[in-house]
């Protein structure tokens, strides 16, 4: 026998929401800074440096741009042109 909770057995609403129902982060476009050797890469979103992971998504080189998604890299979207 399975016992749920009642308010997870209603309908589905439709996302209306510009950010991810699991875990409320959103897709962002981040520019590679630096790629270092154990497939992560350090990245700048929004002025910020932070490191995600690129395994997903290598190679990449310094001025490729990525879409991250909750400290992932999902794909390239070309590179930084002066």
């Amino acid at each position: 026998m399975v016992f749920e909770h009642p308010g997870l057995l209603k309908g589905d609403e439709g996302c209306t929401d510009e950010a991810c129902i699991t875990c409320s982060d959103e897709g962002r476009v981040a520019e590679v800074r630096a790629v270092r050797a154990d497939g992560a890469v350090e990245v700048v979103v929004h002025g910020l440096r932070e490191t995600v992971d690129a395994s997903l998504v290598d190679p990449v080189a310094p001025g490729d741009l990525l879409l991250v998604h909750a400290g992932v890299a999902l794909t390239t979207l070309g590179e930084v042109r002066p």
